[in-house]
């Protein structure tokens, strides 16, 4: 299992795909596929039977899963995609820190 540099609610920027260009939170992460569910990115039609969520049944959009190397981070100082690298803090942790602006990731 590798360690992936993207973490629930993290903001991303999608760099190829149908979906490039968009910005969205993370929802969820599928570490054993390395996919990744994003906010308003990579939609598709679902065919749903009537259930008692929803009685009526029929089409829904809903978010899909998309690759990790098909997204970056988006630095929290200046807003654009960035790298992400790991270094040790003050206390001797391991964060994650934006490279383009050497900020700290939360």
């Amino acid at each position: 299992m590798t360690k992936l540099h993207i973490k629930k609610n993290d903001t991303v920027y999608v760099i190829s795909g149908e979906s490039k260009g968009k910005q969205g939170r993370v929802l969820e992460v599928l570490h054993n596929k390395e996919r990744v569910i994003v906010e308003g990115v990579n939609m598709i039609h679902k065919h749903q039977k009537p259930n008692t969520a929803n009685p009526q049944g029929g089409i829904v959009k809903k978010e899909s899963g998309i690759h990790i190397s098909n997204l970056m981070l988006v630095d929290p100082k200046n807003g654009k995609p960035t790298r992400i690298g790991r270094r040790k803090n003050s206390e001797g942790k391991l964060v994650r820190y934006a490279k383009k602006s050497g900020e700290e990731i939360k």
